[in-house]
């Protein structure tokens, strides 16, 4: 009895794992903001302080990096791990990472997401979304949907930058 405990034991550790392994770790310091060329397009994105007033409105899409049934993580810009059921998204000019808050300009729904990858590549979307995101925005059966995008911050850890808050929405601050 207790070597069978010992082996489900094992199983567990060796199918669970690697759900639970931090999805964070790019192994950058500060913001990528470096150009780059996708099918023969230039992208230079924006500084941090132009990052740090961003705010559009367009069309959104959702995308899936993972495979096998979400069981092999996809692999971010910043070389972070992704699955189905974490909420970031692509941009295809804001410095990597920062958080931005999503409203779905249709039904209302907010969700705040982390930005880790560069996308979409399809003219005429701003934002790409997981799957979760895409569903707790209410717009994943529709595949797109249109929305505000406003940045909230930049950066990790040391690096993070906010943006500053207006007093009481007077411009005071």
């Amino acid at each position: 009895m207790q070597r069978v405990a010992k082996v489900v034991t094992w199983v567990a550790i060796l199918v669970f794992t690697p759900l639970f392994v931090s999805c964070g770790g790019g192994g950058y310091k500060g913001y990528m903001t470096r150009s780059y060329s996708i099918r023969g397009q230039h992208y230079q994105p924006m500084s941090v302080d132009q990052a740090l007033n961003y705010r559009a409105e367009g069309i959104a899409s959702w995308y899936n990096e993972s495979r096998f049934f979400g069981l092999k993580r996809g692999n971010t810009s910043l070389g972070e791990k992704v699955m189905p059921w974490h909420v970031s998204a692509a941009h295809k000019t804001l410095p990597l990472p920062c958080v931005v808050k999503v409203t779905n300009l249709k039904n209302g729904n907010k969700v705040k997401m982390r930005v880790n990858d560069r996308g979409p590549f399809i003219p005429g979307r701003i934002i790409d979304v997981t799957p979760r995101a895409a569903s707790k925005l209410d717009f994943k059966q529709d595949g797109l949907t249109r929305v505000r995008v406003e940045v909230v911050s930049v950066g990790d850890g040391k690096y993070k930058r906010k943006k500053k808050r207006r007093w009481w929405g007077l411009g005071l601050w």
